[in-house]
């Protein structure tokens, strides 16, 4: 695995993390937030073919 893959999936891993403690702790604004830039690291994973897998929530 490159380190433009292993950096993509940690920083995956740490927002799907963060914005379940958002969503624990009643922040909206902050899942907001993390859901959005979720989305924007799956959109740039798929662009650079980069599989996701188990990591998604």
């Amino acid at each position: 695995m490159d380190a433009f893959t292993a950096g993509l999936l940690q920083r995956i891993k740490t927002t799907e993390s963060d914005l379940t403690k958002a969503r624990e702790t009643g922040d909206d604004f902050l899942a907001d937030v993390e859901q959005s830039e979720l989305e924007d690291l799956h959109r740039l994973a798929a662009e650079h073919g980069v599989r996701i897998g188990a990591t998604s929530v």
